[in-house]
């Protein structure tokens, strides 16, 4: 019997918690709740989440602060939930780690759509042949997600993994930004949602990220991997 994969919903509004919870129940998903971020460390250390739903504006450490607390630790994926639809909080979730932002008008089957896109993401590996990516300095373990800049590993959240595997396996073309938001955000977002990402991910392996040598600009038009 195929185990079924944990979802965390954090969100200080328990009618919001209790209604998402429905919903992914009834798409074949255990859930657990939290109503503030002390509950949502106390669940995380108890077992297996696959996937966290996290409230922006809670009392004490808002949403924020615990993405950056899981982050030290975990690279489990983290949608924020958020009341606010503004640039500046989506780009803000996003450069801590969050893998998605939704707005809380979102409809609760969007929201389950979502966490589904991002589990797939995360859990792509698992059919995946064992196969390297050599670079020379950069080198990805395709069948252990894992990316060594150097010799040395580095951590990844899923979908910086997911974005760097796409150039790697893909170098020279040059993907658009419209490319890169259907793929990555389901259409969602702007320029400025995959600059975030991309800035995040050329901080760990570029050895100057001002001067990156593997993903690079396309002026006007998006990004490609050199590969050379």
């Amino acid at each position: 019997m195929k185990e079924l994969q944990t979802i965390l919903v954090v969100d200080d509004d328990k009618s919001i918690a209790e209604l998402l919870r429905d919903f992914l129940e009834n798409d074949g998903f255990h859930v657990e709740t939290a109503y503030d971020a002390i509950q949502a460390l106390a669940v995380l250390k108890q077992g297996t989440i696959h996937c966290i739903i996290l409230d922006i504006m809670m009392p004490g450490m808002n949403g924020f602060e615990l993405c950056r607390q899981i982050r030290i630790e975990s690279n489990v994926p983290i949608l924020f939930l958020s009341a606010r639809s503004d640039d500046v909080d989506k780009i803000r979730g996003l450069a801590l780690g969050g893998d998605d932002y939704i707005v809380k008008t979102a409809s609760p089957g969007e929201i389950v759509a979502r966490v589904k896109a991002v589990l797939r993401r995360s859990s792509s590996h698992q059919e995946l042949k064992r196969r390297v990516l050599d670079y020379g300095r950069l080198t990805l373990d395709l069948s252990t997600r894992e990316v060594f800049v150097g010799g040395r590993p580095i951590s990844l959240t899923p979908k910086e993994y997911d974005l760097l595997l796409l150039f790697a396996e893909h170098p020279k073309y040059v993907f658009s930004y419209d490319q890169l938001l259907e793929k990555f955000w389901s259409g969602i977002g702007d320029k400025h949602t995959i600059r975030v990402h991309l800035s995040r991910l050329r901080e760990k392996i570029e050895a100057d990220p001002n001067d990156p040598q593997f993903i690079v600009n396309v002026w006007g038009i998006g990004y490609r991997f050199k590969g050379e």
